[in-house]
């Protein structure tokens, strides 16, 4: 008997966010750092000729709020900035670059701070590259791509793949599933340096026996490992030579191999690899003057200004006009100036969105964290998340992700990473806010003037930080000196 076969045709609505190539590039723009932003922008003046490098022969600043007024010589905010701007090779008042219109883009002393930064391949770059050596397609590119980006310094993932899952779909509209995660994830962790991606200790340790020989002592190592784990890093020997039934000698033997192993991978790598020392140039100068007042600027010093070629736009007005009787070749021609102009605005516009964002997060930061800009001192810093800037600045909370990631700002007590603002808050019974970073200062000062031969428990960090005013739970304490890479009592002596 035949089978029949037959098609069926279903319809099914579907909400999908997709981003436009203009917003694709501003997103891109946003992410990279000052230096990167110059290489980019000249890359792109070669790229494409209807975009050129303006003259830098007249400048004013634009007003960007009531603290950050530029002053007159008498040190009065000056309203009249932007007045005399000669339009010169710009067509219109709106082809003017915004930081043609910002005079006070760097610092008094006109001069960059040096601190270490070590160059070559950063961290990220050098997981990337080996993920793009791999066969995979180009959604599972992606998906790899943000789990390198979501790895702490350790090179460890402390997100769950469920919370992955969300964050994909809500701040990058990639959808996905736990299991797909799953094999993105098992391909990185086959990455060097061995224990990349591991998600605990555990499997961290258990990753880089997998690449050792097969022997004897390495399936005494996996053992240890897998099934007496929490004994291993207690050093409780005894119930390890018992639970496994080995002897003493097997047992120092592994424990020796054991020891040279690496619990964090990420930090062999550092934040870049290389030996030589170059300059970080901040992405913003914020200066606080004797009488409080606090002024920011957007470091662009060498951003190059950007206008449209002139040469191109009246090329196009030209063919604009007798756009009734071209031939193919004049179309063909039109064509390719229209698309020449209009990826030359594009890229414009981009820039300029680019530097309100910057400015706009980097004003919502300071006006959370003021006092910390106004005395310097850590202790003021209040707990701060993205949310709480994106709803001061008005933004997206995946828009102040990516400002705040690789950039750095000067201040008058030296230059910070702007993830050096943001920490998570403890609210105590009473709904007071504490900061973390605070209470972890205070529990590592506890831990360094212990008696080493009778260190403090865990009850007893408790209560000697409650007594400093800041009462939490002795799990609490437990959890922030894990955190703090400090061991138990036990440990300590």
């Amino acid at each position: 008997m035949a089978q029949s076969s037959r098609q069926v045709q279903t319809q099914a609505q579907q909400q999908v966010q997709t981003l436009s190539p203009q917003q694709i590039l501003a997103v891109k723009l946003l992410e990279l750092p000052t230096m990167e932003l110059e290489e980019r922008i000249h890359a792109e003046l070669l790229d494409n000729p209807a975009l050129e490098e303006g003259k830098d022969t007249s400048s004013a600043e634009e007003d960007f709020g009531d603290d950050y007024n530029t002053k007159d010589e008498d040190g009065e905010p000056n309203t009249d900035a932007g007045e005399d701007i000669s339009l010169g090779d710009y067509r219109t008042e709106d082809d003017i670059p915004d930081y043609k219109l910002q005079e006070n883009n760097w610092s008094k002393e006109n001069k960059a701070e040096d601190i270490p930064f070590s160059d070559s391949v950063s961290f990220y770059e050098t997981l990337k590259e080996q993920l793009d050596m791999q066969h995979l397609t180009p959604e599972e590119k992606q998906l790899g791509e943000y789990l390198i980006g979501s790895l702490d310094d350790d090179g460890l993932l402390r997100k769950s793949t469920d919370a992955l899952v969300d964050e994909l779909a809500i701040y990058q509209g990639i959808y996905t599933t736990p299991e797909q995660l799953e094999h993105v994830l098992s391909v990185i962790q086959d990455f060097d340096p061995a224990g990349i991606g591991a998600r605990s200790l555990q499997e961290c340790l258990l990753l880089q026996i997998k690449r050792k020989e097969d022997s004897p002592l390495k399936q005494i190592e996996h053992d240890i490992i897998s099934k007496c784990c929490d004994d291993f890093t207690k050093k409780n020997k005894e119930k390890i030579i018992q639970k496994l039934n080995i002897t003493e000698a097997q047992y120092a033997a592994a424990v020796a191999e054991l020891t040279k192993l690496n619990p964090r991978p990420g930090s062999s790598m550092g934040e870049a690899i290389g030996k030589n020392l170059q300059q970080i140039v901040p992405d913003f100068i914020v200066e606080t003057e004797d009488d409080g007042t606090v002024i920011l600027s957007l470091n662009s010093r060498n951003v190059p200004e950007l206008r449209l070629s002139r040469e191109f736009t009246d090329m196009l007005d030209e063919h604009t006009r007798n756009k009734a009787n071209q031939s193919k070749e004049s179309k063909d021609a039109f064509m390719f100036l229209k698309q020449k102009v209009d990826a030359a605005q594009g890229f414009i516009n981009a820039v300029k969105q680019r530097q309100q964002t910057l400015f706009n997060t980097m004003q919502a930061i300071i006006d959370l964290q003021r006092p910390f800009f106004e005395e310097g001192d850590e202790a003021l810093l209040k707990p701060m998340i993205l949310k709480d800037v994106a709803e001061k600045a008005g933004l997206d909370i995946s828009t102040v992700s990516r400002v705040s990631n690789s950039k750095y700002v000067q201040t008058n007590f030296g230059i910070y990473p702007l993830k050096f603002f943001f920490s998570d808050g403890y609210t105590t019974e009473n709904g007071e806010e504490l900061s973390v970073r605070e209470i972890k200062r205070i529990l590592k000062e506890c831990v360094e003037n212990e008696d080493s031969e009778k260190p403090y428990t865990d009850d007893e960090l408790a209560e000697m930080l409650k007594e400093k005013g800041y009462p939490i739970a002795r799990r609490t304490v437990a959890k922030y000196r894990q955190q703090l890479n400090i061991p138990i009592a036990r440990l300590r002596r």
